[in-house]
Parts: structure tokens; C-alpha cells; sequence
């Protein structure tokens, strides 16, 4: 017989641990967070330098993209967290919840002024975010780097003055890394009335009608079924949610007939609208030993287990930069992060000599793609297709910011240590040399969005327009890209949505 619950949330990442911590707030209300993946003890996800060693094991969905015709064809390796606190279990830990611009474009209710106060109570109340431990001076180097060649003076990288540079905050406690699971489930883990089940895949919303009733799950190879008798909130991601609301039916009824699925409803926008910031990486070598290529050596180890200081508290991505290309525009449109270190092959490989590495992101893609189903069966990967560099304008952001990497690595302060670039290679020169390395090597800095956005699949209390008790509160209703990255846009929306439930908002 199936459990009943008032609330059941799929999905324990950045939006699920929050909104289950604050709806278990009510003693009286009963809440079950299910979770595909396992729980979070690993001391790769504690160690914050060691976030790649999660990449392709049992933490992470390990997703790849269609071919990407704007890169020249490549599928592109797309980790997800699947584990207790989600992508906040394996990412870098940047805290830049990006420009006040951003969210002035959100539907009404949405907007900065709205957001702020919950943002503030993030900040201020739930989330463990704080300066880096112990910086690298190579990082303190690309940032004086930076100002030295005009590029951008420094700041403070926070939504009411982003575009500037400097040493980014971070979701760490005493240099160890702080998730989501950390933040919202641990203090709430002895309330009687929530309930967190792991390595438990949800594969479907029991809908009656137009009204869901509960959520179908597989746990040790069995189905299982949780009814809600106030609601279900889809906190699955920007691959996961779209991905269970088709597979229950509910989504473009001509997609849905052609992979096998009953129409429950016909809603064209789920899964469409798909938006991710593209990443190319320059590569310089470094002369002495202060990058982190011995950052695994026992030194270090012993000086993070003793001083909770030292080159394993490094979140990689220590420093960044935030410009605007074109000169005029009304918030930076590129991102430029510094790493002390070689990165390469998204971290899977160990650096092969000191070096660091200067990554040009671009924040506002014009290019859109979708999360589509490749079959009726809830364990296959669904087809993603980011639609990378399809705009040609998202390349020649990134191009600016490859020919910045090279002025800022040239400068006094980086002189100290640079002793040549690696990649692009010095003789790629031309425009059209550089793009055509970038379409050889760029892929995703990890941040999805809009598959559910808000306005075209969930209203502005986050209910799915034309069905009744669900919800969506996850990164997927995002509309449009922060110029930040989207932990903690994620974690404000999971926030409020709690409220709009409770009806407090």
C-alpha cells in the first residue's frame, strides 16, 4: 500500500533540501524528498579541490548531449549531481547569484525586488558562504593582472555592482565544502515528519485527470508508489523535471506520441527553451610551484586535515572577472574565471605540469536547444541539446574574452610565473583561427536552465499551467540565464516557492 505524505518533492539538490527543510518546518505537515542518487559520504565531496574526482561515478548522472553542430559535432560530457544535495555535492562552490539586471526581466512577482529579501535570508540565515580560505597568489596575481591591463577594476562580484573583479565567495564551512544537504537537511534531519529517501528514482506523477496524487518511484529494483495529498513539487533540474513531467504525459503531445507516452496534457513548452553557458578554457604554463599540480600530495592533505588551510580548500575556480564586451551594454555580458592550475578534460585527468587557467564564459547565449525523450522508459538518458555557439554572436563572446585570457596572462603581476600558453596555441591568431579552436574545444560550465521556464510552463506561483497540486520550484523554471552561476539563483526560487506553498509570499 502506498505511504501518504502532504508533500512530496522529487529531487534532493539545491531547490529540493531547501524546500524540505522549510515546508517540515510545520510539524504538522508531512514531507518525503526523494532521491535517485545515494547519500553524500564521500570525502571527494567534503575535499573542495577534489569536486572532479565526482565526475562519472555514482554521484553524477553523467549525461551527454546530441551532437552539437556549433561545436564542431561533439557530444558534450553534461554532469549532474545524483546524490544528496544535488549539483551542490560536485560543483565548484562559486557563490555569484549575478546581475539585479538579470531578474528585472523575470515575470512579475520575480523580479529583484522581489527576490532580495530571500536572497538575504540565504545569505544571512541558511547558506555557509564565505571568503576562500586560503587563495592562491596567483589568483591575487589575475586580479592585479586585470586591473594593470584595463580590463576591469576591481569588485565585488555581488548582484547590485557585478561587473568588476575579484576573489569569488564560496559555499564552504572552515575550508570544507558546505552543500545544500549540509545547509537545509542536516539541521532538519531529527523532524519527525520528513522523511528522505535515497538511491529512490522517481518515474512518473500518478495524475487523476488533471490533478496529481502522487509521485511512482523505483527503490531495490522494486515500484513503489507516495501519494500527496497537498502537493507534488518537481525540484529534479533542468534535465530531470521536464524529463518525468513527459514521461508522465505531459508535455508536446506530438514528441510524446512519437516516443510511445499517453497525453495526459498537451503542454508544447516543456522541455523547450534549454539554456546553458558555454566555456572555452586558455591554458598557460607556470613557472615555480605555486599552482595546484601537488595540491594531492600529503603536505597538503595534512595541512587541510590539521589547519583546514592549504591547496585542497581551493574551489579551483578562485578568481574572476566580469566585463562587458561591447563597451555600452547595460550589464557584463562575459565571464572570465581564474584557475591556478592546469584544467583539462574537465578535471577527469590530473594537470600534467604547473600551469593555471583562464576560462571566458558567455553569460547572456543567444542560442536555445531543449530536453527531449528518448524513449518511454524513465531509465534512459533523455536527448539534451544545449544548442552550443548556435548564435554566432555567443562565439564572438567568447573570442573576446580568449584575446583578454592572452592580455591578462601578459601582464607584470601573472609575468612573475607565466612561461608561455599552452592553448589556444600562440600561433592562432586570426579570428577566424581562434573561433575555430573554440568550436574544437569549448563545453558547458554547467549551468541549465528554462526547460520548465515560468510563463511558459509553470505560472507565477510555479504550478503547471493547466494541471492542479504540482509544482515545479527548480532551476529549470528559470527563464533566462542569470550572469552569475545558478546555485544560488536555484536556492532563492526553492525559498520563495516554499513560501508561495505555505502561503506566506
Amino acid at each position: 500500500m502506498a505511504e501518504r505524505f502532504d508533500y512530496v518533492i522529487v529531487g534532493a539538490g539545491s531547490a529540493g533540501c531547501a524546500l524540505a527543510n522549510r515546508l517540515s518546518e510545520d510539524p504538522a505537515a508531512t514531507v518525503l524528498l526523494l532521491e535517485a542518487g545515494p547519500r553524500d559520504r564521500a570525502k571527494e565531496i567534503r575535499i573542495p579541490a577534489a569536486f572532479s574526482k565526482l565526475f562519472k561515478t555514482k554521484f553524477d548522472w553523467g549525461y551527454e548531449t546530441v551532437p552539437q553542430d556549433g561545436l564542431d559535432g561533439r557530444r558534450i560530457y553534461f554532469p549532474r549531481g545524483k546524490v544528496l544535495g544535488g549539483s551542490s555535492a560536485m560543483n565548484a562552490m562559486m557563490w555569484i547569484p549575478g546581475d539585479r539586471a538579470d531578474f528585472d526581466s523575470w515575470p512579475e512577482g520575480w523580479r529583484w525586488e522581489d527576490l532580495q529579501p530571500y536572497l538575504r535570508r540565504v545569505e544571512e540565515e541558511a547558506c555557509s558562504i564565505t571568503p576562500l580560505a586560503d587563495p592562491n597568489p596567483m589568483s591575487q596575481a589575475f586580479l592585479e593582472s586585470v586591473e594593470e591591463a584595463q580590463v576591469v577594476r576591481r569588485g565585488d562580484l555581488r548582484p547590485e555592482s557585478l561587473e568588476g573583479a575579484g576573489f569569488v565567495r564560496v559555499t564552504q564551512r572552515r575550508g570544507l565544502r558546505c552543500s545544500a544537504a549540509d545547509n537545509y537537511l542536516k539541521p532538519a534531519k531529527r523532524r519527525r515528519n520528513l522523511t528522505v529517501l535515497t538511491d529512490s528514482q522517481a518515474t512518473g506523477v500518478v495524475l487523476d485527470g488533471s490533478r496529481a496524487t502522487g509521485v511512482r518511484y523505483r527503490r531495490d529494483g522494486r515500484e513503489e508508489e507516495a501519494q500527496a495529498a497537498r502537493e507534488v513539487i518537481l525540484a529534479a533540474g533542468a534535465i530531470g523535471s521536464p524529463q518525468l513531467l513527459m514521461l508522465s504525459g505531459v508535455g508536446p503531445a506530438d514528441h510524446l506520441g512519437d516516443r510511445g507516452v499517453q497525453v495526459v496534457h498537451d503542454l508544447s513548452e516543456v522541455g523547450q527553451g534549454l539554456q546553458d553557458h558555454p566555456m572555452a578554457i586558455s591554458l598557460f604554463d607556470a613557472s615555480g610551484k605555486d599552482s595546484l599540480y601537488a595540491a594531492e600530495s600529503p603536505k597538503q592533505l595534512l595541512r587541510l586535515l590539521l589547519r583546514r588551510r592549504g591547496m585542497l580548500t581551493s574551489n579551483i575556480g578562485e578568481a574572476a572577472a566580469f566585463v562587458k564586451t561591447d563597451g555600452g551594454g547595460a550589464a557584463p555580458d562575459l565571464e572570465l574565471i581564474f584557475g591556478p592550475v592546469l584544467y583539462v578534460e574537465e578535471g577527469l585527468v590530473p594537470p600534467p605540469a604547473h600551469g593555471f587557467s583562464i576560462a571566458s564564459i558567455c553569460l547572456q547565449p543567444r542560442s536555445r536547444g531543449s530536453v527531449r525523450l528518448r524513449s518511454a522508459d524513465p531509465g534512459e538518458a533523455p536527448d539534451i541539446d544545449p544548442g552550443f555557439l548556435r548564435d554566432r554572436a555567443d562565439l564572438e563572446v567568447i573570442r573576446a574574452g580568449v584575446e583578454l585570457a592572452r592580455k591578462i596572462a601578459a601582464a607584470t603581476p601573472l609575468g612573475r610565473w607565466y612561461a608561455g600558453q599552452r592553448a589556444p596555441a600562440d600561433a592562432l591568431q586570426s579570428d577566424d583561427e581562434i573561433a575555430g579552436w573554440i568550436r574544437a574545444n569549448a563545453h558547458t560550465i554547467y549551468h541549465p536552465v528554462a526547460t520548465c521556464a515560468l510563463g511558459r510552463v509553470v505560472d507565477t506561483d510555479l504550478r503547471v499551467r493547466g494541471l492542479e497540486r504540482i509544482r515545479v520550484a527548480d532551476a529549470s523554471v528559470i527563464p533566462q540565464l542569470v550572469r552569475g552561476h545558478t546555485h544560488a539563483a536555484t536556492t532563492m526560487i526553492a525559498e520563495r516557492g516554499a513560501d508561495l506553498i505555505r502561503g506566506e509570499a
